[in-house]
């Protein structure tokens, strides 16, 4: 909040009071005129006004609020808040910091975490010989309190952080393989991921299976904590007004020929080639989805020749998505659930994604200029 806004609503506030409060003595401090029955002559439709004394409970409660306000106001940035911090405060990343909050979240996240990582490196990261992500653990809370509290973070911070997540990755392998740690993240899912993927994680329209072995990022260990940590945003750009209806007929059949598992259509070879030639302008689909339309995973673009859609695959819903565009969001994890809990989850989504069958080979080179928008959304951990 501006100090603009922040004044006007501080000194705007401290007005009505004292206008309230003013009001209250001065009636408290002039009585009218009582008759002798006890009323002030006034009377109205048969009805006498009467000078009742206001119950002693209802002024309690008055100035106590008043009192209240004031103290509160004291304690917590209500005065002026770009300039009053208020004398609460909470203890983030071993620091005294003013209570905001934000501040008050990471605390008692910070609170709840330490019972819950003691005994996860005793209990877990022990028994499935993975204790050697202690020290990389460290490491990476180092840098996240670091990127926390600065208001200008260094420029690569960011990507050290990344580096440091990736190296979680082997110990992520192993907790796949152990059952305490598969049983604590399976619980993780249901409170977490569940309402969106399913509680089989087989996902629904929009939202990705799990179980398989299909990824528009990456289904490695590496990619699954990165997700998990940094969360997704993709979307596929709608292409009604570049293409017209008639490309967006002509590419919708080029893509359906690309599949080559849609039993009962028959491919308007006309529309195919017309299609395939819109489909490889170097502007186009081919930026994202590949010569060949197999998808690249540093896109987050899918694999169009396979039969995995998130969306659908029939051809009025290649239409659409061509049409329209597609938008999906992945949120970010690591506020909420921190480090340890995410490699926990990690591990029950890579042991669900079946690694006997081997998709198509992606591409996974990409422009380095690629907009973001054009980057699809079939497959993102959620």
């Amino acid at each position: 909040m501006t100090f603009f806004w922040s004044s006007w609503i501080t000194i705007l506030s401290i007005m009505c009071w004292a206008f309230i409060l003013g009001i209250l003595l001065m009636v408290l401090k002039f009585k009218p005129e009582v008759e002798d029955d006890g009323t002030t002559g006034h009377e109205y439709d048969g009805i006498r006004e009467y000078d009742k004394a206001l119950p002693k409970w209802w002024l309690v409660i008055f100035f106590g609020s008043i009192i209240w306000g004031v103290a509160y106001w004291v304690f917590f940035p209500g005065i002026f808040p770009s300039k009053w911090e208020g004398i609460t405060t909470v203890e983030v990343d071993g620091k005294t910091l003013p209570w905001t909050s934000k501040n008050e979240l990471y605390s008692e996240l910070e609170s709840n975490n330490k019972v819950f990582t003691d005994n996860f490196e005793k209990n877990i990261l022990a028994k499935a010989d993975a204790s050697g992500a202690t020290k990389t653990l460290a490491s990476l809370s180092e840098m996240q309190a670091t990127m926390r509290r600065s208001e200008k973070p260094p420029a690569d911070l960011q990507a050290q952080i990344d580096e440091k997540i990736a190296e979680l990755s082997p110990y992520v392998e192993k907790l796949s393989e152990n059952p305490n740690a598969l049983k604590v993240g399976s619980r993780l899912f249901l409170q977490n991921c569940a309402v969106c993927h399913g509680s089989n994680a087989k996902g629904a329209t929009g939202y990705p299976n799990l179980t398989d072995n299909d990824w528009l990022y990456g289904g490695e260990a590496s990619n699954i904590l990165t997700t998990l940590h940094n969360g997704r945003v993709g979307g596929m750009a709608a292409w009604r007004d570049q293409l017209g209806e008639d490309g967006i007929r002509a590419v919708s059949e080029y893509v359906l020929s690309l599949s080559g598992n849609q039993p009962g259509y028959e491919l308007d070879k006309a529309q195919v080639a017309q299609g395939e030639a819109i489909f490889k302008e170097p502007t186009n689909c081919v930026l994202c989805h590949g010569p060949e339309g197999k998808g690249m995973i540093s896109a987050g673009a899918p694999n169009l020749t396979d039969n995995i859609w998130l969306y659908g695959g029939d051809r009025e819903t290649i239409r659409e998505t061509l049409r329209y565009g597609r938008a999906g969001v992945m949120p970010e994890w690591e506020t909420k659930l921190g480090n340890e809990r995410i490699m926990l989850l990690a591990a029950y989504v890579y042991s669900l994604s079946d690694r006997t069958v081997q998709p198509a080979a992606k591409a996974t080179s990409v422009a380095a200029a690629m907009p973001k928008q054009v980057a699809s959304t079939e497959k993102m951990v959620n």
